[in-house]
């Protein structure tokens, strides 16, 4: 057995095609040891080292790749570079080989691996791909790898940057789902609305219905956590928490205009928390009387003071707020206890104030309802749910967890639970143990009890009657500090509230930058994207922190948020309604895609979440949420506007596709009418920039009517044959269903007598091909010509295509899309179209001095895009074709830039009967709805053409006959065999009246209509395998020389139009 054979030398290619019948199909193991230890002391021999060589075996003499042991010293990660993708390949790290071992063999192929399936960058900013299609499939024309770098330095640098990566991502603060989801809902949940009032709001609707607001908020908030939990674990979840789980599922209109609603109204979210918590303040300095200015002064003072130092914690790192967040935690579940201890130690000197304890009377006397002041059960609910609305608190820094698919859901769903189930007992509780009404007088009390008692009170020896009068300020229904009465320690409760104002807002000042963050990333709104910039090892977005802070702080100043709550409230409502309708979305499109690994949700139990969501947004403001609505459409419509470049593979283009395949589907099973005829046209542009008048005509009047198809054929030459691709053997392959082409839009060949004849008789062909398939032909001639692709610069990316070699594709089909009229140019997005040159700038051209002939060319290629000024379109309606030729003008008229123009109508008749014909032509124009302004009929047609132009013809016709006279019979048929196209005496003498026809129609044509805008006139024909392809073509360009730009068009002779309703 022969030893393998040795590496090359550090810097020289391998060989990837040996002279002695070595196969390609084995690679070599790579021996880095000797290297390495022949230049221990170089650093750029050793990085050279570092970098894999590839040759290939002989399997016969050669060493079996398995049988090499790896060598010791490889690095993990190593990287090779395919000249021909230019893309980074991954190397197995436990095998010396090129790519990955297969099955124990080593080969170019390699097996399923994560690194092939992220999104995410690898070192040198390239992304990780397996190898192509065409790289284990095609020959090999030339060496697919190459060392890339000729010295260590780069290589080196290529090592060092996954390796900084590495550790900065180490060193990154990450959270689990207790610290970075659970306790953070658990705080923003249980807000000031815990302490101060869940009692009022038993004392207004008792305990029955109180734990009835509680619950609807629950079912709202759970059903809305199983869908987050659903998004969350359908894929790897970034940083933006509600914004980036709406714009991956429904796309980034939904998500932008939500996205920036949410960061919004998490800023001000902040101002109202640091407000409830400045005012809980200015009333304890106001009880010891020291108040600095005025109740409104000071509680922006307090604000300030105490929005700067949130802003300091925030800033300070994520660890120091998670930290914060504990802390806080613990003093709010301190005060809970504290409460719930309290109200089992019965205080006699607390009774007077409504406190006895639980008693059985209390309870059954709260169990109902007892609405004052103009509450209702709706308008109670309205105050209690933005105490849930908390539950994103988790998922907006899905960016800083280090498993965001199991934390969100996890954490999100037991928050909502642990919360629940407080509220629900501190209802319970405080319903059970403290009547609705006291005076806090302990001189009113009963003697003995009175058997004629009504209430609870008068049954423990209390009589708070006159309470009914009002002016009482104890109990539930008048005391919102009646939880620290309760509790067994008052200032701990104090301690809690602030605890619950703070750690709302300071999930809140966290939440708002890092969505914002996320939204700027992704470029939606361009104005935003200099808050995108992170710093430090967190990516901590400090510019978005201090835009947060600037807002808080603004309405921190206004200390009066009574009117901006509703709406906030109404935004995170927003949030949860599109959250809950992604998930119904995405399980009704149906996507391949969409397999969230949690699996407890439902599509319809979602869609109930998100018209309950919408129903409660009304039920807490009415007019808050219309002008909700009114800021999302309005934004929603700016990005569909905008049309960001982004495509995130959103369920809204699933379900588009899921609705146009059943409804092309239905089509199939629905025959043809007439009157939904539409011009569904293949048209043959070579690449859609070549030829951009053909494009812009045919898009002016398929746009928003029909289907543009464009096609292009290539040909392609391989090593063993000549593979061509002739369109017209399938244009009946483009389309699907009842969205196939039926009509083929060709440009006429200006300079077809310069090339060869072979092409010309493809050309006929095409034409004679598409009349089998039943296709109408439209052929359109300008003067200077249509194709521009020649000249320099004009089109920097259709150049590229044509030299580049590995170009494959033959065929180009591109959709036009819905756009303005002033606009016409846009065939396609940008992302979905291959053509479509996508860069920072516009492309650089050298400025290049154009003939006048190119000058012109390029001018009359703009044409069409331009909105024509006022004229005709003249209509040259000779032969009945079932309609086309009338219909396409009709369509053009249709449209903005072809509205000042005029239909002028010349048909053929006989000079003795000029006047019915023209009546019996507007009539059937008026039945077809179709405006004109005036119709000739021409009587002279038959005349015969003047002697220069039939000159003329046969100067053109000369060098294509095949003068079958002058030589011997078989001669002749053996030339006309091998130039098909050649025109015979006799077919040029059988044809003699119609050729006079052609030359007498362009005589006419340039009498009437060489001022018109535009010529759409019948398609002369041609019988297949009687009139040759020369004589043909002789007959098109006599018809249409030297006129303003012509359409010949010639329908399939099936109707197209209809005056039946």
């Amino acid at each position: 057995m022969s030893a393998p054979p040795s590496s090359p030398p550090a810097g020289q290619r391998p060989a990837l095609r040996s002279t002695d019948g070595q196969s390609r199909f084995q690679v070599d193991v790579v021996a880095e040891g000797a290297a390495r230890a022949a230049g221990a002391g170089a650093g750029g021999e050793e990085a050279k080292g570092r970098f894999r060589v590839v040759n290939f075996l002989d399997p016969g003499g050669g060493a079996n790749p398995q049988d090499a042991a790896p060598d010791a010293g490889c690095q993990n990660g190593d990287t090779v570079r395919s000249e021909g993708s230019h893309q980074t390949h991954v190397s197995d790290t436990h095998s010396s080989t090129y790519y990955m071992r297969t099955f124990g063999h080593n080969t170019v192929d390699a097996v399923p691996n994560i690194d092939f399936y992220r999104h995410t960058e690898a070192a040198l900013a390239e992304k990780l791909v397996r190898p192509s299609l065409s790289e284990l499939h095609d020959e090999l024309d030339k060496e697919p790898f190459e060392d890339i770098f000729a010295n260590g330095e780069e290589s080196a640098a290529a090592e060092e940057l996954p390796s900084k990566k590495k550790s900065e991502s180490v060193s990154a603060v990450k959270f689990g789902w207790i610290k970075g989801v659970l306790i953070r809902c658990m705080l923003n949940i249980w807000g000031v609305m815990l302490f101060i009032r869940m009692s009022w709001i038993v004392g207004q609707a008792g305990i029955a219905l109180s734990c009835a607001i509680i619950l609807m908020a629950i079912v709202v908030t759970t059903i809305t956590g199983l869908s987050t939990s659903a998004i969350a674990t359908n894929g790897f979840v970034r940083g933006g928490g509600a914004y980036y789980l709406i714009s991956r599922s429904l796309g980034p209109e939904f998500g932008g205009s939500i996205g920036l609603i949410f960061a919004f109204a998490n800023a001000v979210a902040v101002a109202m928390y640091v407000v409830g918590f400045a005012e809980t303040v200015v009333e304890l300095l106001d009880s010891i009387d020291a108040v600095m200015t005025d109740e409104i002064n000071d509680i922006r003072i307090v604000g300030t003071l105490t929005v700067i130092l949130l802003l300091g914690i925030s800033v300070a790192g994520m660890e120091w707020e998670a930290k914060a967040q504990i802390i806080l935690l613990v003093i709010l579940v301190a005060a809970i206890f504290n409460y719930f201890i309290g109200s089992f130690i019965p205080v006699k000197s607390k009774e007077p104030m409504g406190f006895f304890g639980y008693r059985a009377a209390i309870m059954m006397e709260n169990i109902g309802p007892d609405f004052r002041d103009e509450e209702t059960f709706f308008s109670v609910f309205a105050i209690f749910f933005p105490a849930a609305t908390g539950i994103l608190a988790g998922a907006n820094i899905s960016g800083d967890l280090s498993d965001p698919q199991s934390a969100i859901p996890k954490g999100t769903l037991l928050a909502i639970l642990v919360t629940g189930v407080v509220y629900i007992a501190v209802a319970v509780s405080a319903g059970s143990c403290i009547v609705r009404d006291a005076t806090g007088d302990h001189n009113d009390t009963i003697p003995a009890p009175n058997v004629n008692c009504t209430d609870a009170a008068c049954t423990l020896g209390y009589d708070f009657s006159i309470c009914k009068e009002g002016g009482c300020k104890y109990g539930l229904q008048n005391d919102f500090q009646v939880m620290s009465l309760v509790s067994g320690f008052g200032p701990l409760i104090t301690a809690g509230i602030f605890s619950a104002t703070l750690s709302s807002a300071l999930a809140s000042l966290v939440s708002a930058p890092k969505v914002f963050q996320a939204l700027c990333k992704d470029n939606i709104y361009p104005g935003l994207v200099v808050f995108a910039k992170g710093y430090g090892k967190n990516n901590e977005p400090l510019r978005a922190y201090v835009l947060t802070f600037c807002i808080g702080l603004a309405f921190i100043l206004i200390a009066e948020l009574n009117i901006i709550a509703p709406i906030i409230s109404n935004f995170f409502l927003a949030s949860y309604a599109l959250i809950n309708f992604s998930v119904f979305h995405a399980s009704l499109a149906n996507s391949p895609g969409w397999r969230p690994s949690f699996k407890y949700y439902n599509k319809w139990v979602s869609l109930t979440g998100a018209v309950l969501c919408c129903v409660v947004m009304f039920i807490i403001n009415w007019w808050a949420a219309l002008l909700t609505n009114v800021i999302v459409l309005a934004l929603y419509i700016y990005v569909s506007y905008k049309k960001p470049d982004v495509n995130w593979g959103s369920s809204m283009q699933a379900l588009m596709y899921n609705q146009a395949l059943s409804h092309c589907l239905h089509l199939t099973g629905v025959e043809d009418h007439i009157k939904n005829f539409r011009p569904q046209c293949l048209v043959m542009t070579g690449y859609p920039n070549a030829r951009p008048a053909l494009l812009n005509l045919v898009h002016s009047f398929t746009k928003d009517v029909g289907l543009m198809v464009c096609g292009h054929v290539r040909t392609v030459r391989s090593r063993h044959a000549e593979r061509s691709a002739a369109l017209p053997a399938r244009p009946s392959a483009t389309g699907l269903g009842r969205l196939k082409t039926n009509t083929l839009v060709l440009g006429f060949k200006n300079a077809w007598r310069d090339g060869h004849m072979r092409d010309v008789e493809t050309y006929i062909n095409t034409i004679h091909d598409a009349f089998d398939l039943q296709y109408g032909v439209v052929l359109l001639r300008l003067r200077e010509g249509l194709d521009v692709s020649h000249i320099q610069g004009q089109d920097e990316l259709l150049l590229s295509q044509e030299r580049t070699p590995g170009l494959r594709e033959f065929v180009v089909a591109v959709s036009v899309g819905r756009d303005n009229d002033s606009d016409s140019s846009k065939v396609t997005s940008a992302q979905s179209s291959p053509l479509i040159h996508k860069g920072n700038g516009e492309p650089k051209t050298d400025s290049v001095q154009l003939s006048a002939g190119d000058q012109k060319l390029l001018e009359a290629s703009q044409q069409f895009r331009k909105k024509q000024c006022k004229g005709t379109i003249d209509v040259w309606w000779l032969f009945d074709d079932g309609g086309l030729t009338l219909l396409i003008p009709y369509l053009l008229t249709n449209k903005k830039k072809w509205k000042d123009c005029k239909i002028r109508v010349f048909i053929g008749g006989k000079i003795n009967r000029i006047d019915h014909d023209r009546r019996a032509m507007a009539a059937l124009l008026s039945k077809f709805r179709i405006d004109f302004s005036d119709i000739t009929v021409l009587g002279d047609i038959n005349v015969k053409p003047k002697k220069q132009r039939k000159e003329v013809f046969e100067k053109m016709v000369e060098p294509y006959r095949l003068r079958e006279d002058d030589m011997e019979q078989e001669a002749a048929e053996r030339l006309k065999a091998e130039e098909p196209w050649r025109i015979t005496d006799n077919e040029l003498e059988l044809y003699r009246a119609k050729t006079n026809r052609q030359i007498r129609l362009n005589e006419l044509l340039q009498e009437h209509s060489s001022t018109a805008n535009l010529i759409v006139m019948s398609m002369p024909l041609a019988r297949k395998g009687t009139v040759s392809s020369a004589l043909y073509m002789c007959w098109l360009d006599t018809l249409s020389k030297d006129l303003p730009p012509i359409l010949l068009v010639r329908g399939n002779h099936q109707s197209v139009l209809t005056f039946y309703s």
